[in-house]
């Protein structure tokens, strides 16, 4: 665990390995272990990798500000990369929310993104809200309610685990898959900030409405039950540089569910831009 001071929070991360900078970006119910398997992976692969806590989830700071928005949520990711990296770009990687926080910074700050590369979750700019994703999205409703988190920590955190299992419908999640998740939103304050990512207002934020200018990878799982992998070949308007969609087995967590398989693909599509940075 190592401390990193960005954009005015203090945030720990994990690393691993040496070489070009890979930041790896968590989702929700998540934490930065979700990417356990893939820093030692990395690192074995002459990568540099990265896998910071998130504003607000233990043991990073939780903001002063309650900000959670995306923009500055790219703020962080821009901030972290400037102190953490060698005066190169960085290769950006985010799940779920995590790859909210990826677009935004690619938008934002493409001079310090060489690429892009977002797990299970389209760009934002190309949904179009319809009555059966509204129902495939009713945890925000759930979760935007009055003392979600009360409720939440009082039924012992068994959302996480209904969330993982809808998401991810044809996973057998391990025994223990979401213990840690679960130990970092018992910590105070930790669970209202992870629901504060989901209060941030239906309109598209500035990064959003850009397109993106930098060489994108997207990976989407079969399984996933909230977006199919035809949703990411609807998104390649909103990118002006190369982009390429990865279909591969298992659902929202397929990282997760395929660790082998996704850190395989994902090791092809870094070393690939290596070759050509180079």
């Amino acid at each position: 665990m190592k401390t990193v001071e960005a954009n005015g929070v203090t945030f720990k991360y994990l690393e691993q390995g040496s070489g070009p900078l890979v930041v790896l970006l968590h989702g929700f119910p998540d934490t930065a272990h979700t990417w356990d398997a893939a820093l030692p992976a990395l690192a074995a692969a002459g990568f540099r990798a990265i896998a910071p806590f998130t504003r607000g989830y233990y043991p990073t700071s939780i903001p002063a500000d309650g900000k959670y928005d995306a923009d500055t949520l790219a703020a962080d990711v821009a901030a972290m990369i400037e102190a953490l990296g060698d005066k190169r770009p960085a290769i950006v990687v985010g799940h779920d929310w995590g790859a909210s926080a990826a677009y935004a910074v690619a938008s934002l700050r493409p001079e310090l993104v060489r690429q892009l590369v977002t797990i299970a979750i389209p760009h934002p700019r190309s949904v179009f809200p319809t009555p059966w994703l509204a129902y495939r999205l009713r945890h925000f409703l759930v979760l935007n309610k009055k003392r979600a988190a009360e409720k939440m920590l009082r039924a012992d955190l068994a959302y996480v685990d209904t969330l993982v299992a809808r998401w991810s419908p044809a996973w057998s999640v391990p025994a223990g898959e979401t213990d840690r998740v679960k130990a970092a939103f018992r910590e105070p304050g930790c669970l209202d900030a992870a629901l504060g990512y989901r209060q941030s207002g239906v309109r598209l934020p500035p990064s959003f409405k850009k397109p993106i200018e930098v060489p994108s990878v997207v990976f989407a799982g079969l399984h996933d039950s909230i977006f199919k992998p035809k949703a990411y070949e609807k998104a390649r308007k909103v990118y002006r540089a190369s982009y390429e969609v990865v279909t591969m087995p298992g659902g929202h967590f397929m990282h997760r569910e395929h660790p082998d398989h996704f850190i395989r693909e994902l090791i092809r599509v870094l070393a690939r831009d290596d070759a050509r940075a180079a």
